[in-house]
C-alpha cells in the first residue's frame, strides 16, 4: 500500500507511459488479430458450404474444438509448441484462428441473409459462380456482417490481457510490472481500465450505430 494511503495520483501518473506503450502493442494485436480473423472466417464460412461432407466434417470438427478450448489454453500451448517464435506473433495468430472460428458465423448468417431473388437473378444472367459471389453475395453478405464483427473487435481488444501467459507486455502486463516494483497496483490496474473504457466505449458506440443503420 502505498504510504500517502489507498491511491496516489503521483503513481497513477507515473505508470501512464508505460501504460500508453503496452496500449500500442494491445491495439496492434487487436488490429492484426482481426484482419486474419475476418479473412480466415469468411474462409471457413465458404469452405462450410462445400457439397461435400469430407470437406465440412472435419471443417466442423476442428472449428467446434477452437471454440470450446479457452483462448488462455490455445496461447500457451502455441507458445511452448512454437519456441522459436515471438510471442508478439503468437499472440497475433491464435488470437486470429479462434475469433475466426466465431466470425465465420456471423458471415453465414450475413450470407444466408442474402435474398433468394439475388441468387436467381444471377442464375438467369448466367454469371459465372465467382463473379457471383464477388460482385452480388459477398458485398450484400459483409455489409450487414459489419455490427457482428465491430462487437467481436471490441471483445478480442478486451481479451488481449490473455497475453501476459505468453510474456507479451501489452497493458495489463506492464500495469503488473509496474506494481511488482513499486507496490502501487490499485493505480496501474485502475488506469488500465480506464484507458480499456477510453478506447472501447467509442467503438462500441459506432457498433451500436451500424447496427442500427443496417437493420
Amino acid at each position: 500500500m502505498n504510504e500517502e494511503g489507498i491511491w496516489s495520483w503521483e503513481k497513477a501518473w507515473e505508470v501512464l507511459p508505460s501504460l500508453l506503450r503496452g496500449l500500442v502493442i494491445t491495439i496492434e494485436a487487436t488490429v492484426v488479430g482481426m484482419v486474419i480473423a475476418s479473412i480466415l472466417g469468411l474462409l471457413i464460412a465458404l469452405a462450410m458450404r462445400a457439397p461435400t461432407r469430407w470437406v465440412r466434417g472435419p471443417l466442423r470438427l476442428v472449428v467446434d474444438f477452437i471454440r470450446m478450448t479457452p483462448l488462455l489454453v490455445q496461447l500457451v500451448f502455441a507458445w511452448l509448441l512454437l519456441v522459436d517464435v515471438p510471442p508478439l506473433v503468437i499472440g497475433f495468430g491464435v488470437l486470429g484462428v479462434h475469433y475466426a472460428t466465431y466470425m465465420s458465423e456471423v458471415y453465414r448468417a450475413g450470407i444466408e441473409a442474402v435474398p433468394p431473388g439475388q441468387w436467381e437473378a444471377a442464375t438467369a444472367l448466367n454469371l459465372p459462380k465467382g463473379r457471383t459471389w464477388f460482385a452480388i453475395i459477398l458485398p450484400q453478405a459483409i455489409r450487414k456482417t459489419l455490427p457482428g464483427l465491430g462487437n467481436y473487435a471490441v471483445s478480442m481488444f478486451k481479451e488481449t490481457p490473455f497475453l501476459f501467459a505468453i510474456t507479451v507486455v501489452e497493458m495489463y502486463s506492464a500495469a503488473l510490472n509496474f506494481g511488482a516494483n513499486t507496490f502501487s497496483y490499485i493505480e496501474a490496474l485502475t488506469m488500465v481500465g480506464l484507458l480499456f473504457l477510453i478506447v472501447s466505449y467509442p467503438t462500441s458506440l459506432l457498433v451500436r450505430r451500424m447496427e442500427i443503420r443496417f437493420a
